[in-house]
């Protein structure tokens, strides 16, 4: 005899026709779960970052005799060197004499002893020159040395200063020979880090 011969049977019949019909609608979980990982990589290299003053660096004299012309500026900077054997520098070059003629000279100045000099003092990361150094138009000339691991800002292992700062007072001699007027030149400075 057949399952759906008589009409209780039908309605049994049908009644298991919709519980089929609806379970076919009802999405069914799934169990599965899929799992995906990604690697990332940043690699981190030592840099350096240089501002100065936007205005020019006036030297003056501080009496009327033949004295000397002095000039300070505050150099801000950020680095960061590698652990280990990591270093880096801030050196100055002056990439034009002064100018015009007749005046101060740093390649041929018109006397001997005519010198274009700085001192630097205050370094807040690495170690400021020390003594007196000579510009030069041939050499880029040390400011500031940074030794390994070293890093700007955010306090251990790296500076609480950001940005760093160091001081370079500039010196020029007061040649009796120099030609009134003004004159200018145009240092270059560079930070570096390795």
């Amino acid at each position: 005899m057949h399952l759906c011969a008589s009409n209780h049977r039908v309605m049994l019949c049908l009644d298991l026709v919709k519980i089929g019909a609806a379970l076919l609608l009802v999405p069914i979980p799934c169990l599965a779960q899929n799992t995906v990982t990604q690697t990332l990589e940043a690699t981190i290299f030592p840099l350096g970052g240089l501002y100065t003053q936007s205005t020019p660096v006036s030297l003056i004299k501080s009496n009327s005799n033949f004295n000397t012309f002095t000039g300070t500026m505050t150099l801000s900077y950020r680095a960061r060197t590698s652990q280990g054997s990591g270093q880096g520098s801030i050196t100055v070059k002056a990439t034009s004499d002064f100018s015009p003629t007749g005046g101060p000279s740093i390649a041929s100045p018109p006397s001997k002893g005519d010198t274009f000099t700085y001192t630097c003092s205050g370094a807040t990361l690495g170690a400021s020159c020390s003594g007196t150094q000579t510009v030069s138009t041939t050499a880029a000339m040390n400011v500031v040395t940074l030794g390994a691991s070293a890093c700007t800002g955010g306090g251990a292992p790296c500076s609480t200063s950001d940005p760093n700062m160091a001081n370079v007072t500039f010196i020029l001699t007061d040649d009796p020979n120099y030609k009134t007027g003004s004159y200018s030149a145009t240092l270059t400075w560079t930070i570096s880090a390795s």
